[in-house]
């Protein structure tokens, strides 16, 4: 896998509508199924769970960032929804309106927290933000992402 292949296109949802966490992250997890990158559904969302019980996922700043490794996960792809209304993630100053899913092999090595360490690094930033609030087009959300955390 190349950064390129992190995220694309269709990992990309500008106007993610859930009334909670659970429902953004299936709605997430599903187009890793469809992109062929979860084999299997269930199994995924299960330790995206077990993970979100261990800490919350939610940054200051409206951000969330659900994360696990999974045996369903067949190569450490990054999902990214952005909500109009917010997701409450557990941040202590309210709801995330970007999210980034990120999903890891459960065998694979320190990808996903290379990955998360570069997006943490970038939320820093309020124009990293603010592009991604502003964006009108997948394809050059995934692209901004993809030379951002390369």
């Amino acid at each position: 896998m190349t950064t390129s292949d992190l995220i694309t296109a269709d990992l990309v949802d500008l106007g993610l509508d859930a009334p909670g966490k659970e429902v953004a992250i299936r709605s997430l997890a599903e187009r890793l199924v469809s992109a062929g990158r979860v084999t299997d559904l269930d199994v995924f969302l299960t330790d995206i769970a077990a993970r979100e019980e261990q800490m919350a996922t939610g940054l200051e700043g409206g951000i969330g960032i659900p994360h696990c490794r999974s045996a369903a996960v067949t190569t450490p792809t990054l999902a990214f929804g952005r909500s109009t209304a917010g997701v409450d993630f557990g941040a202590p100053d309210g709801p995330a309106k970007l999210i980034f899913l990120i999903a890891a092999p459960e065998g694979g090595g320190s990808e996903h927290l290379k990955v998360l360490a570069a997006i943490a690094r970038r939320l820093v930033r309020a124009e990293f933000k603010q592009h991604l609030l502003d964006a009108t087009d997948p394809g050059e959300v995934a692209d901004y992402i993809v030379s951002e955390v390369a």
